[in-house]
């Protein structure tokens, strides 16, 4: 039989066996290390731990901290020893719920105990090094469902019990380390020693569970929070609070009970209050005349700005909306990256310098002609659309690039505005299961590419990858630099994106590499109902990845 070995998707060697060995011992002669390897992905469909004996031509995928797979069982992993300490230190009558990621870790809360301290956090931090040390096997366990339920209620894990008796039928899948038992929907590392760094940051009211960079497998020295996304969090979370929503469960008992219609209506109308808000105070400040809106990857910001466009009207202003788009540099002149693709992420595939002189004589009154960028060329052209501000007027310009001060440099802070721009989703599984934001991005983005551009999910899956990296470069770290800030996450909207992405993520074949993101999306949208797009209003933020807005894009 023949084993292709690969390390993080990347092909490494090829063996030949004779008769069938544990994986353990065919990775011993490949010269990867089996410490950094956290799972072993069988032939793109299975994850399966080293003891695994493959009975045929195998492909072996050793996944690492360094691949977005791998990052994620290294989180999951830390959670779960994360929750086993608490459970050792405070027993079963507390309840931790790790809530959303910010920075470098993910904010967590203890419910049913004392105000977590400093001193806590210490004691926590010592006792998952200890649990870390002993090198303790963490076991996955297929138990029956009343089994699963006996477990959890004798833990008092109301949160998981919602789940299994809504999701599963049968057998549960659940992870045993020692005496301690959790419910994770992905898989984890096999042994507690794999998590090598972390760190406990104190963040009143909670605290944050870092974790190394999946790059350089280092943990920052120096934690800084970014207090204005935090603040963001905290003020979405206390929304969730009023309308008593924190998982899916939550969702869906709302369904089955016939008042999800009322839920979508108070939460589109947080929405529009906070985008009136947010236009009204912009007005206020009659030296700000240009908008700059920001963010990654399908939050939404095309229909954020034709919102606020129409609250700026209400306001008796009148925008003029100027696309970045229009502003790259001729293909001849674009920027490339190592690899040699053409890098149009990067902010010097804008023409600064021409961006700059136009935003300018605008600003100062002038009459300009905007440009129009084909694409197909890869040539800027004439658009014979020409613009000019009267007393009224405020530009609306939306792209990657708005908070980077490099983008404007020539205008003057006081005359200009940002706003960024995300989909900081804090719906969760359960109390330990989070949904990460990039899931909810990554399946609007399935749909608006299958819909408006002909991309299959597979496709949209294996480009992902290269969008983040250029999110991490070109967005994050100037989000600090917005003046406003707007979460464009939905509670409801997995029910809604649900049917849009069922089918085409059901066609990535098992070949691809793109098969077990499918599967695991797949299981994620598999915990929630279906609600009917008929309930979404038509200049909903979610219109643009589904199709029904009453905008145009």
């Amino acid at each position: 039989m023949k084993i292709d070995i690969r390390k993080d998707g990347h092909k490494h060697s090829l063996i030949e066996l004779e008769k069938a060995r544990p994986i353990s011992q065919i990775i011993k002669g490949s010269g990867i290390d089996r410490n950094q390897v956290l799972s072993y992905k069988i032939n793109h469909t299975e994850y399966v731990n080293e003891d695994y004996l493959p009975d045929g031509d195998t492909l072996v995928n050793c996944i690492t901290i360094r691949h977005p797979e791998g990052y994620r069982i290294y989180q999951d992993t830390a959670i779960f020893i994360l929750a086993k300490a608490l459970h050792t230190l405070l027993g079963g009558t507390h309840s931790l719920v790790a809530e959303h990621s910010i920075a470098d870790g993910v904010f967590c809360e203890v419910f049913n105990a004392e105000k977590f301290s400093m001193e806590d956090v210490q004691r926590l931090k010592a006792e998952m090094q200890r649990i870390i040390e002993s090198d303790l096997p963490i076991d996955r366990i297929e138990v029956s469902r009343s089994e699963a339920i006996d477990i959890f209620n004798s833990m008092h894990r109301k949160d998981v019990l919602k789940n299994i008796k809504y999701h599963y039928a049968e057998t549960v899948s659940i992870y045993k380390c020692g005496k301690y038992y959790d419910f994770f929907i992905r898989p984890l590392a096999d042994r507690t020693s794999f998590i090598t760094q972390f760190d406990i940051q104190y963040q009143e009211p909670g605290f944050i569970l870092r974790f190394p960079s999946g790059e350089q497998m280092k943990l920052q020295e120096d934690f800084v929070l970014p207090k204005k996304v935090f603040a963001l969090h905290q003020e979405h979370d206390k929304w969730l609070d009023i309308l008593r929503v924190h998982n899916i469960s939550d969702i869906n008992r709302l369904n089955d009970n016939y008042e999800i219609s009322q839920f979508i209506l108070v939460e589109e109308a947080l929405h529009e209050k906070k985008i009136a808000e947010i236009a009204a105070n912009i007005v206020q400040n009659k030296d700000v005349k240009l908008i700059l809106i920001a963010g990654p990857s399908s939050s939404g910001k095309t229909t954020f700005a034709k919102r606020l466009s129409v609250q700026f009207q209400a306001s008796k202003a009148k925008p003029i909306i100027i696309g970045l788009d229009d502003y790259f540099l001729n293909r001849d002149r674009t920027p490339r990256k190592e690899n040699g693709d053409y890098d149009f992420e990067s902010i010097h595939s804008i023409d600064l310098e021409y961006l700059n002189l136009q935003l300018t004589q605008l600003l100062a009154g002038e009459q300009i002609e905007l440009p129009h960028y084909d694409f197909t060329r890869g040539i800027r052209r004439r658009s014979n659309n020409f613009v000019k501000m009267e007393k009224d007027n405020i530009v609306i310009m939306e792209g990657i690039h708005g908070l980077n001060n490099d983008l404007t440099s020539s205008i003057p802070e006081h005359r200009k505005a940002r706003i960024y721009i995300s989909a900081l989703n804090q719906l969760n599984i359960d109390n330990h299961n989070r949904i990460p934001t990039t899931d909810c991005r990554l399946l609007r983005r399935i749909i608006r590419d299958h819909q408006y551009r002909g991309y299959s999910a597979e496709e949209t899956i294996r480009r992902w990858p290269d969008v983040r990296e250029g999110e991490e470069k070109n967005i994050f770290p100037f989000q600090e630099n917005a003046d406003y800030m707007f979460n464009s996450s939905l509670t409801y909207e997995l029910g809604v994106l649900k049917k849009h992405a069922w089918k085409e993520l059901l066609n990535v074949p098992s070949t691809s590499s793109a098969y077990t993101e499918s599967r695991r999306l797949l299981r994620l949208l598999s915990h929630s109902k279906d609600i009917d797009d008929a309930q979404v209003p038509h200049n909903s933020i979610i219109r643009e990845f589904t199709n029904g807005s009453v905008f145009r894009y």
